[in-house]
């Protein structure tokens, strides 16, 4: 198996560039890219035939089947039951992550009209999160089979980091455009 280019990069070039940076005296100490989780949410009516659909598209999407997150109780304004089907999620670790990386910061990101970078917004421990309002943009979606409304997908990068200012600098390192 191939090692993604991503992930060449990052033992390469970007751990030596981190040591420097950030004064790590252990390998160990570098801020690395832990997981990344893709979510996406279903409305509470949604027919089965399209909870089929996008299942097939985050397996095409990630490359992995996704686990299937259930209602924990019933919430009757939302129309919600106990049990209902009401998000997809697929956590990608290893190879598979960074191939995803690749495909996201230098093909899927780049198509969005107007992208001028993501927003530097990120929680206390650095990770990222991305919200894509239309998961068509993937270049493994076929748009003819996508006749229906636009489905989001949450994106939600986790690193080692301690703090943002670090995970800024690895993401950078590893090709993402951040908005000034």
């Amino acid at each position: 198996m191939m090692v993604p280019f991503s992930k060449e990069l990052y033992e390469k070039q970007v751990v030596p560039a981190l040591m420097e940076e950030l004064h790590c005296k252990n390998v160990h100490c570098v801020p690395k890219m832990e997981k990344i989780v893709l979510n996406m949410r279903l409305n509470a009516e949604a027919e089965k035939a399209h909870v089929e659909q996008l299942i097939k598209e985050l397996s095409l999407i990630s490359g992995q089947k996704p686990l299937l997150i259930r209602a924990k109780k019933s919430i009757s304004n939302f129309k919600l039951r106990k049990g209902m089907l009401i998000a997809l999620k697929v956590t990608l670790r290893g190879n598979r992550m960074y191939e995803f990386w690749e495909r996201l910061v230098h093909i899927v990101l780049p198509v969005i009209r107007d992208f001028r970078g993501v927003s530097k917004r990120m929680d206390k421990r650095g990770n990222l999160n991305i919200g894509i309002e239309d998961h068509s943009i993937f270049p493994e979606i076929k748009i003819e089979s996508n006749s229906r409304k636009n489905d989001g997908l949450d994106i939600a990068i986790v690193t080692t980091a301690k703090n943002p200012q670090e995970s800024l600098l690895l993401y950078q390192k590893l090709g993402m455009v951040f908005r000034e």
